[in-house]
């Protein structure tokens, strides 16, 4: 007797090989992950993240070099490390850096969004995207990658409002997001509890209490953004929940799709200014 193949898929949510027969997936429970409709590029999931950490560290890399060639001419080229291949204030503005120096001046409420993919120098990028790949596969695995995706964009924002109420004039980069990061880590950690809870919450407890004294020890940090981005992770966490506590679901895919339009608008208005920019 002939016995009926099964053959084998990758699961168009978590990325897994599993039989197409199957009517949910064993390791992420998605339900009937063998429809034609759940393989389409356009709903299926996003695997483990990989692809969305990545995306995000290009989208920065590309906004710094463009801030750079916006105007080379301005581009400081000194010896203070600090301010190394340092893009001109006017380019960063343009591209949608924020604060009160511009927020009050333009109702500029997009750069709440653009401004965490803007940054002052290589080395601002640099330890920005090195801390940001480190603990990014640590969150998507907690998470999932939409809300990661929504905690980082969620919390960026409420960092630089934080610091806009606080009275911050001029503010960029990816630490008030990576903050937010952080904060998710914590509140899984100390909400969870036991052995791996507690571990995650001493170590990440550790790079949050780093990055707090070295923006109190550091002029021109903003340690603003800092508290608020790393409050609003926190907060984020305990509302969207994690792994073990529920599964992520269409509310999540949908948020987080909605992050991904609001930040590539702004970003798109961004480069529309400085196209505008570049012609005068």
């Amino acid at each position: 007797m002939n016995r009926p193949s099964r053959n084998s898929i990758l699961c168009p949510n978590c990325r897994k090989l599993i039989s197409e027969d199957e009517s949910r997936c064993p390791f992420c429970g998605i339900q009937a992950p063998g429809s034609r409709w759940k393989n389409n590029p356009l709903v299926r999931g996003w695997g483990s993240g990989e692809k969305i950490i990545r995306t995000i560290i290009y989208i920065n890399v590309g906004m710094y070099l463009l801030s750079l060639l916006l105007n080379p001419r301005r581009m400081a080229l000194g010896f203070n490390p600090m301010s190394l291949l340092a893009p001109d204030q006017t380019s960063l503005a343009v591209l949608g850096a924020t604060g009160t120096l511009l927020m009050n001046m333009t109702q500029g409420w997009w750069t709440l969004l653009s401004a965490n993919y803007l940054h002052g120098s290589i080395l601002h990028i640099f330890f920005n995207m090195v801390a940001f790949y480190q603990i990014s596969p640590l969150i998507t695995q907690l998470y999932g990658p939409y809300r990661f995706f929504a905690i980082y964009t969620l919390s960026g924002m409420a960092g630089f409002w934080i610091s806009f109420m606080a009275g911050i004039p001029l503010t960029i980069g990816a630490s008030a997001a990576l903050c937010g990061l952080i904060g998710a880590a914590l509140y899984y950690g100390r909400d969870r509890g036991g052995v791996f809870g507690h571990t995650i919450y001493k170590q990440v407890g550790g790079w949050a209490l780093f990055i707090l004294l070295f923006g109190f020890l550091v002029p021109g940090i903003n340690n603003w953004a800092h508290i608020g981005g790393m409050a609003a992770g926190v907060l984020c966490g305990f509302l969207l929940g994690y792994h073990e506590k529920s599964r992520e679901s269409m509310s999540h895919r949908l948020l987080a799709g909605g992050c991904i339009v609001a930040t590539l608008l702004a970003l798109a208005w961004g480069l529309v200014r400085a196209i505008a920019f570049w012609l005068q």
